[in-house]
C-alpha cells in the first residue's frame, strides 16, 4: 500500500516545514530577545536568549510531523466515523475560548485555549472537522444537495454555526478561509450557485459586521484602503508600509539569509503573520519564487489526488483539504503585498503557530492516506513502466 504514496507531496511538506524551522531561526531572534527579557525581569528565566521561537517550533514540528505519520496510517475512512464528534468538540472548544479562566486572549482577539504551559487555538483545528463533517454530510445527500430544504437551509445554518463564534473571537483570516473552504466543497458537491452565494452573503453579513466591531479591525480595513495617507501609514498602516519595505529591500536575490533588517522591530510578530516579507527580504525575488513554486506544486497535486480518490468521500475531502491549503497561503501573501487588509493568518507550513502547524501536518497525512488508496488506473498512470507490465502481463 505504501508503495502508492505519493512522495512529491510528502517531500515538498517535509521541505517547506523544514524551511520555515529555518526561517524562523533567522527572523525571529530579536522578537525573541524582547520576550525573554521581559519574561526574565518578571522572574520566569534566568537570562533571554534569541532562540526562544526556534526551540518551540522546533517542538511543533515534532509533533507535527509525529501526527502526520498517524494519519498517513490510519485509513481515511475511519475519519468518516469520527467527523461529526470531532466537529462537535471543535466547537466547544471554540466556545471554551470565552470561558474566564481557560481562554486566552492575545492582543484584542480571544482565540486561545491555555492548561498549564500548553496553548490551542481551536479554530486551526476546525477548519480540518469541518471539511471531515463536511464531507460526510455532502456525500450523504448528493442527491439532494441542490434543493432548499435539504440540501441549502442545512449547509447555510452549519456554515453560520462554524462562522459565528469565530468572528465573536474576531478572527477575520479564519473567517475567510471557513467560509471559502465550504463554499468549494457545497459546489463541487452539486450544490446550486445561486444558494452558494446567499449562503455565503448570509455568513459574511451575519459575521463581518460582529468582526467590524472591534476598532483595531476597521483599522485594518481603513489601512487597505487608504494606503497612501501619510498619517496613515505611520500609525494604523504601519505594518503594511514595513512589509512592503521588506519585500521592495530583498530584490532580486535579497539582502542574504539572517540579514534582514525589518525583523529587528519594525515588522510585528515577524516570525508569524508577516513571515513571508522576511522571507522576500533575505532572500529575494528569486527564491521566493522557488517557494511559491513549492506551494504551486503541492496544491496540483492535492487536487490530482482528489481526482483520482477512489470513492466521494476521499474526493470531496482531499478538495477541501487542499483548498484550505491554497486560499490561506494566497491570502497570507496577499495581505504582505497590500493586496487583503491584516487578517492574523500564518503562511502554511512556514509561519510559527503550534495549533495551525500541527491541524495542517494531520491534513497532510490524510491527503497521503488518500493517495495510498487511489484507484489502480490512477496508480498506473503516474508510473508509466509499471503500467506496461501490468498490461504484458494481463495478456
Amino acid at each position: 500500500m505504501f508503495r502508492r504514496i505519493d512522495l512529491l507531496l510528502l517531500g515538498i511538506t517535509i521541505v517547506l516545514t523544514l524551511f520555515g524551522l529555518a526561517m524562523i531561526a533567522s527572523v525571529s531572534v530579536f522578537e525573541s530577545y524582547q520576550l525573554t527579557l521581559r519574561m526574565t525581569e518578571q522572574g520566569l528565566r534566568d537570562a533571554p536568549s534569541n532562540s526562544f521561537y526556534l526551540w518551540r517550533s522546533f517542538s511543533h514540528v515534532l509533533v507535527g510531523m509525529g501526527a502526520l505519520t498517524v494519519t498517513t496510517i490510519i485509513p481515511y475512512q475511519c475519519w468518516g466515523h469520527l467527523a461529526r464528534l470531532l466537529f462537535l468538540v471543535s466547537i466547544l472548544l471554540l466556545i471554551g475560548v470565552f470561558i474566564p479562566g481557560i481562554g486566552a486572549g492575545w492582543g484584542a482577539a480571544n482565540s486561545w485555549l491555555r492548561v498549564g504551559p500548553f496553548s490551542l487555538q481551536p479554530s486551526e483545528f476546525l477548519k480540518l472537522t469541518l471539511i471531515l463533517y463536511l464531507s460526510v454530510w455532502l456525500q450523504k445527500r448528493e442527491q439532494l444537495i441542490g434543493q432548499w430544504k435539504e440540501g441549502f437551509l442545512p449547509f447555510a445554518s452549519l456554515l453560520i454555526l462554524s462562522t459565528f463564534f469565530i468572528a465573536l473571537q474576531p478572527d477575520l483570516g479564519s473567517f475567510f478561509v471557513i467560509t471559502a473552504i465550504a463554499a468549494v466543497m457545497f459546489f463541487i458537491a452539486g450544490g446550486n450557485i445561486l444558494h452558494l452565494i446567499l449562503g455565503g452573503g448570509l455568513a459574511i453579513l451575519l459575521g463581518v459586521p460582529i468582526i467590524l466591531n472591534q476598532g483595531y479591525i476597521r483599522d485594518r480595513f481603513v489601512a487597505f484602503f487608504s494606503p497612501n495617507d501619510p498619517t496613515i501609514a505611520e500609525t494604523i498602516g504601519f505594518q503594511i508600509k514595513q512589509a512592503l519595505i521588506a519585500i521592495g529591500s530583498g530584490g532580486l536575490f535579497g539582502v542574504g539569509y539572517g540579514k534582514s533588517i525589518q525583523k529587528f522591530g519594525y515588522l510585528p510578530e515577524v516570525q508569524a503573520d508577516t513571515i513571508f516579507a522576511a522571507m522576500a527580504e533575505e532572500l529575494g525575488f528569486a527564491r521566493i519564487v522557488i517557494v511559491l513554486t513549492m506551494y504551486s506544486i503541492l496544491v496540483i497535486r492535492g487536487y490530482k489526488i482528489a481526482r483520482e480518490a477512489p470513492d466521494r468521500f476521499g474526493f470531496l475531502l482531499a478538495t477541501g483539504i487542499t483548498t484550505w491549503i491554497a486560499f490561506q497561503t494566497l491570502i497570507n501573501i496577499s495581505v504582505n503585498l497590500a493586496l487583503f487588509p491584516l487578517t492574523g493568518l500564518t503562511l502554511p507550513f512556514i509561519s510559527y503557530g503550534g495549533s495551525s502547524l500541527v491541524s495542517l501536518l494531520s491534513s497532510i497525512g490524510i491527503l497521503l492516506n488518500i493517495s495510498m488508496h487511489s484507484t489502480e488506473e490512477a496508480h498506473l498512470a503516474r508510473h508509466p513502466r509499471r503500467r506496461m507490465w501490468w498490461l504484458l502481463k494481463g495478456a
